[in-house]
């Protein structure tokens, strides 16, 4: 991808003003900065379409591709069918490939409409609290996150990504089991 990332983000005048105020606030603003390479992920679960929860700590010992996304959000679409690839391809070596909706509460069926008419299979948890942006201090839909199996990020995208790209393949491939 070159140029800027496309992004979808809803934020108002307010929102920006109060995460200013908060961080000028806190003694302490290293908690706030961007997550990055090497730093462990939150503790973060969320339903599953089909009721459970899923928790990121259930899947220690394993890599994980985190891609939080919205069915409102144009690029988050766009990416699916490469997210799905990288499941399909990826998956049975070890690779969970998560998706987290952030789409409003009552969101389930067109969630649900989404993924069947993409044939999209890959986990999809449903955050429609938005705790999973909070807690990953993201920007906007799509952020992706790659996480080792010591729940440690990778690496991180911010706006749409190729998710079959050289250097993504690059980056999964020493994740998994031999």
């Amino acid at each position: 991808m070159t140029g800027r990332p496309t992004i979808c983000r809803p934020v108002t005048a307010i929102a920006v003003l109060a995460a200013i105020a908060s961080l000028g606030c806190s003694p302490d603003t290293t908690r706030y900065r961007a997550l990055a390479a090497g730093d462990p992920v939150p503790e973060f679960g969320a339903p599953v379409l089909d009721g459970d929860s899923l928790h990121l700590a259930s899947l220690r010992g394993q890599p994980v591709l985190l891609n939080i996304w919205a069915t409102w959000c144009p690029p988050c679409r766009e990416e699916m069918p490469a997210l799905q690839a990288l499941h399909e391809e990826y998956g049975p070596r070890g690779l969970r490939v998560l998706g987290v909706s952030v789409d409003s509460r009552g969101a389930e069926e067109t969630i649900r409409q989404f993924l069947a008419e993409g044939g999209y299979t890959f986990t999809i948890l449903h955050d429609a609290a938005d705790a999973v942006s909070r807690q990953f201090r993201t920007i906007g839909v799509p952020e992706t996150f790659l996480i080792d199996g010591e729940g440690r990020v990778v690496r991180r995208w911010i706006g749409k990504f190729d998710p079959l790209a050289p250097d993504v393949v690059r980056d999964i491939e020493p994740l998994l089991p031999s």
